[in-house]
């Protein structure tokens, strides 16, 4: 195993000489005044991105971190604040999975898994300060786990970008009151309010939540669940059994809030949601599970990160340390994938689907369609976009994407005479909508062809051309000069029924007038664009 100061002294040194990689993919002139997620991850706010990454091994800090990088300047844009863009003097707050680590058999190496990789997390925070934001506007939030901010390579991390880290006890009561920020929940069912650790849910501030994919034993724990840790101690106690205290003031929890979640329980449990019935009252009953969702609920009704990722360089199975490897402890994978979209539960989805479970065997997904935060459940009604570093978002379906099996303990079948392993799949088939939970159903595209301006316009040196086909079919895209003449075809092949994008680079064409022509059969439409040097 990596010896633990050999480890930091070299990742720190590598760090520091890494190569920030090329300008940003799309700039234009003039200069933005403002930021924002890419106008097409906006304009589909139900879908789920997938960028595959090219790393050879976990160790490797550069090419993690040119993942971060490559990532970041194909997501985050510079935009005109008159188009929405966040204004430039904004906090840009990452929520990453920096949860306690420590346990026998701990080695750095073998925990690395656990948390959300601190080198792709250094590459996002580059590629955004490319953009004009400092290193001081970005502020890096996690409850758990301070002690081990270190060996993570987050502290150096923090240095090395100008990035702010909390690095103390952030219970609630030794606080002040500039660094919590409360949020009254108006429907929640058992918090009335949240203290969160300040910047987030502050004004103006940007919100980026970059979770890991990694097992647990509330299933694959991706994006809803990583924001609890941007809550104030012990306020983030969302795990605490039903029967059990979170050792909070009463008038922060709502009157009757464990009569309501024992009524949706036996509700819920009688409708057929898988695994529901194991007796208990902790996370590993359904009871307990339906106690921490409702929690996890909550929070994700009032916090709204502008993206919500998954960093999956490297993925992890089993529970922290423990795992179903030979020698009792998880297992890494690379994986190289990194997924990213609007809404977290779309998101969660397609990583349960990815880590070889059927997403409809978990209760969480179900509470939060019931809840009006989700709308799918069946993840192959998800719309999935292979997006690639250049910015193109091609629609995919998901049989296409490469599954890895990350064991778990989720509500293990081990009651009323069924024995099921304690690190197991939960890919039993499901029938959707079996639950009785209403599902709800929806789309981001419009039912005909469309052909949207491009962006950035004005660009140099790349613009995004996006459009939407009514049925699968052979596409062509076209760039066209002032003179109508045809000087290059972007795409001219096959594409899935739905919203796509694309990049074109404009390489040595000169500055001046240029038009974009989508042909598909006999449907024929066109927009202009102007490349400014």
């Amino acid at each position: 195993m990596t010896d633990r100061r050999a480890f930091l002294k070299t990742t720190a040194a590598l760090g520091g000489a890494l190569w920030l990689g090329p300008a940003r993919l799309f700039s234009s002139s003039p200069l933005a005044d403002g930021f924002g997620v890419h106008p097409f991850i906006e304009a589909n706010p139900g879908a789920v991105f997938i960028m595959k990454t090219q790393v050879d091994s976990k160790m490797n800090a550069a090419a993690k971190k040119l993942a971060g990088l490559s990532f970041g300047q194909s997501v985050f844009v510079p935009l005109q604040q008159s188009a929405g863009g966040f204004p430039l003097t904004d906090k840009v707050v990452i929520k990453p999975n920096l949860t306690a680590r420590s346990g026998s058999g701990y080695t750095i190496e073998r925990a690395m898994g656990i948390i959300t990789d601190a080198f792709f997390v250094e590459g996002v925070i580059e590629s955004m300060k490319s953009m004009g934001l400092p290193g001081s506007q970005f502020y890096i939030r996690e409850v758990n786990g301070p002690d081990q901010f270190g060996d993570a390579g987050y502290l150096d991390m923090a240095g090395r970008t100008g990035a702010d880290i909390r690095d103390l006890d952030a219970n609630v009561n030794n606080l002040s009151v500039s660094e919590v920020v409360w949020k009254d929940v108006p429907n929640g069912v058992w918090f009335n309010r949240i203290p969160y650790l300040w910047p987030v849910n502050a004004p103006d501030t940007f919100l980026i939540n970059i979770a890991k994919f990694k097992a647990h034993g509330m299933g694959i724990t991706l994006c809803a669940k990583n924001l609890q840790g941007s809550i104030a101690s012990p306020y983030q106690g969302h795990c605490t059994p039903y029967n059990g205290e979170m050792s909070i003031p009463a008038a922060d929890i709502r009157s009757g809030a464990k009569t309501t979640i024992m009524a949706n329980y036996n509700r819920h449990k009688n409708a057929g949601i898988p695994r529901w019935d194991k007796p208990g009252y902790n996370h590993e009953s359904g009871l307990g599970m339906e106690t921490w969702a409702s929690r996890c609920l909550d929070n994700n009704s009032v916090t709204k990160p502008q993206l919500h990722v998954v960093e999956g360089i490297y993925g992890h199975d089993g529970n922290f340390l423990k795992g179903p490897g030979p020698d009792g402890f998880a297992n890494d994978f690379m994986t190289n994938v990194i997924l990213f979209g609007k809404n977290p539960f779309h998101v969660d989805i397609i990583g349960h689907w990815l880590a070889n479970h059927e997403p409809g065997n978990f209760g969480l997904f179900h509470l939060a369609i019931e809840r009006g935060l989700s709308t799918f459940l069946n993840p192959r009604d998800i719309p999935v976009y292979e997006w690639t570093a250049e910015g193109n978002a091609t629609l995919t379906h998901l049989e296409q994407f490469t599954r890895t099996s990350l064991l778990t303990y989720y509500l293990q079948r081990n009651y009323n005479g069924q024995s099921e392993e304690y690190w197991h799949l939960c890919n039993e088939p499901y029938t959707y909508p079996s639950s009785g939970v209403d599902q709800g159903k929806g789309s981001d595209t419009p039912e005909s062809f469309a052909l949207s301006q491009n962006f950035p316009n004005p660009f140099n040196p790349s613009t995004s051309i996006a459009f939407h086909l009514p049925r699968g079919g052979a596409a062509r895209i076209e760039i066209l000069n002032a003179r109508g003449e045809t000087i290059d075809v972007p795409a001219d092949r096959y594409f899935e029924k739905g919203a796509h994008q694309l990049v074109w680079r404009a390489g040595g064409f000169p500055s001046g007038l240029y038009f974009y022509r989508l042909r598909f059969g006999s449907f024929v439409q066109i927009r202009k664009m102007t490349l400014a040097r």
